[in-house]
């Protein structure tokens, strides 16, 4: 085993789709790598000129230079030739010494997540230019111990795989029995009570004291968030002095509805008090007229953020109009059907909380893993 820096081993590819022969645009997320961009963002949010993106052949390395921080990397395997945006670093790698899979492994490491940060650079977002990606150094086997390497470590990938896909499973089916019980949410199908939204649901932030641990307090924002689900993925105390003045406290009796983005679906139900950031919008349900659980998963529904979603379409960076969202008719079913529901809901959660837990013993030998190879 030896030690060398990237730019023995990496070369930038800066081919452009000049004759648009390519449509296939792709986006690099941190926890699916490569994918369609309309899958990862339920819409088409790519230029009608795809002629300035970039190609990336199979084999090839993409990262998003503001992302990769996060885990935005990986080795493009989906098909012989896709494109992403200009805004991304594409590069090949010399395979006589180095594996492509090998290298993103490396870089989702703590190891490699440590000269990341040490080598970014930014007045205004970090970004990781590919000059500064070539600073970085690697521990490299050989290519028999690096094949040796990939393959346990895709074993994990696999087991992690099909638990979350389990997760996305139990998700998919609370989305279908609520359409079964309560139709859809913009058509109203099934003809229930309906109330403006302003009037069921208003906009109001929680004036109580809110809960401090060691004198800090909960703040939470959108990259705190995962998409479509709502689940929060961290929670970072901050002084009480940090607090800004575009923040808003929140309770047990908020539902935080995100403004920016709606495609992305982050409707959170906090179970404790904490302070959110301005594109969080604390709604305040009746309880008398909605199950909070109810309420959710109706701003979570694919109906109401296709209808949301044609609001802002077009937008560079959508923004919910809130006009718009407090003059929506918000359907009413009985409090009894509601609860019913949310009693699905709760057995749901369980399986879900066994297999979360599963996840978490999994992540933690993957990355122990991580640790003995790359560390």
């Amino acid at each position: 085993m030896r030690r060398e820096k990237l730019r023995t081993l990496v070369r930038e590819y800066s081919e452009r789709n000049r004759h648009n022969d390519c449509s296939g645009v792709y986006s690099v997320t941190n926890s699916h790598g490569f994918m369609p961009s309309t899958d990862y963002f339920s819409k088409e949010v790519f230029s009608k000129d795809l002629s300035t993106y970039k190609v990336v052949k199979r084999g090839m390395i993409a990262y998003n230079p503001s992302r990769i921080n996060v885990g935005s990397v990986a080795v493009q395997r989906e098909r012989e030739t896709v494109i992403v945006s200009p805004l991304y670093v594409v590069f090949s790698v010399d395979e006589s010494k180095i594996l492509p899979e090998f290298l993103t492994y490396f870089l989702h490491s703590d190891e490699g997540l440590q000269q990341i940060a040490a080598n970014t650079s930014g007045s205004v977002r970090d970004s990781l230019k590919f000059s500064a990606l070539q600073n970085i150094e690697i521990n490299l086997y050989s290519i028999e111990e690096q094949q040796e390497i990939i393959a346990i470590l895709n074993k994990f990938d696999k087991l992690l795989h099909d638990e979350r896909e389990a997760l996305q499973k139990i998700n998919d089916l609370v989305k279908s029995q609520f359409i079964e019980m309560f139709g859809d949410v913009v058509y109203n199908n099934k003809r229930w009570v309906v109330f403006p939204m302003s009037t069921v649901a208003p906009i109001k932030a929680f004036k109580g004291e809110v809960e401090a641990v060691d004198g800090k307090v909960w703040l939470l924002n959108l990259d705190m968030i995962e998409a479509h689900t709502g689940d929060v993925q961290e929670e970072v105390l901050v002084g009480i002095d940090d607090i800004g003045a575009s923040t808003v406290a929140f309770n047990r009796d908020n539902i935080l509805y995100s403004k920016l983005r709606p495609y992305l679906n982050k409707v959170v139900y906090p179970k404790k008090t904490g302070y959110a950031t301005s594109e969080l919008v604390p709604l305040r349900p009746d309880i008398n007229l909605l199950n909070k659980v109810f309420f959710t998963a109706l701003l979570r529904s694919d109906a109401f953020v296709h209808f949301i979603r044609e609001q802002v379409a077009g937008a560079k960076m959508p923004r919910v109009s809130m006009d718009i969202f407090k003059k929506f008719d918000v359907i009413c079913p009985p409090i009894e059907l509601q609860n019913q529901f949310a009693h699905f809901v709760e057995q749901t959660d369980k399986s879900k909380f066994r297999i979360k837990q599963s996840l978490e013993k999994l992540e933690t030998c993957y990355n122990a893993m991580l640790q003995k190879y790359f560390g």
